[in-house]
């Protein structure tokens, strides 16, 4: 028997934070970087970031949905065989990659 608990969260309509959460979060912010304590992290240089993998066991959940997509751009996914859902889900995940990589380098 599974002990699995699985909540759904619509990340566009969250619960307003409390009193408390809105102090703990302004007390933060106003924290100066200096005075975070950082003795129980290591430092994660260049060396440790250039082995780095995803988690092996990581597995993203699967949502469907329908879409409009141009047809010569779907002839051309199915063009190459079967799987053209994942070779789509592969193509946006490359995109969605990029994209936050780019940000987090500004």
């Amino acid at each position: 028997m599974s002990k699995i608990v699985r909540y759904e969260v619509d990340l566009n309509n969250l619960p307003p934070l409390t009193e408390e959460q809105q102090a703990e979060l302004k007390a933060l912010a106003a924290m100066p970087d200096e005075s975070i304590d950082y003795s129980d992290v290591p430092p994660l240089g260049d060396k440790f970031w250039k082995r780095a993998v995803r988690n092996p066991l990581y597995k993203p959940t699967k949502t469907s949905t329908t879409v409009r997509v141009d047809s010569d751009v779907m002839l051309w996914l199915k063009s190459k065989g079967k799987g053209y859902q994942t070779r789509l889900n592969e193509i946006l995940r490359k995109a969605m990659v990029e994209e936050i990589n780019e940000a987090h380098d500004h």
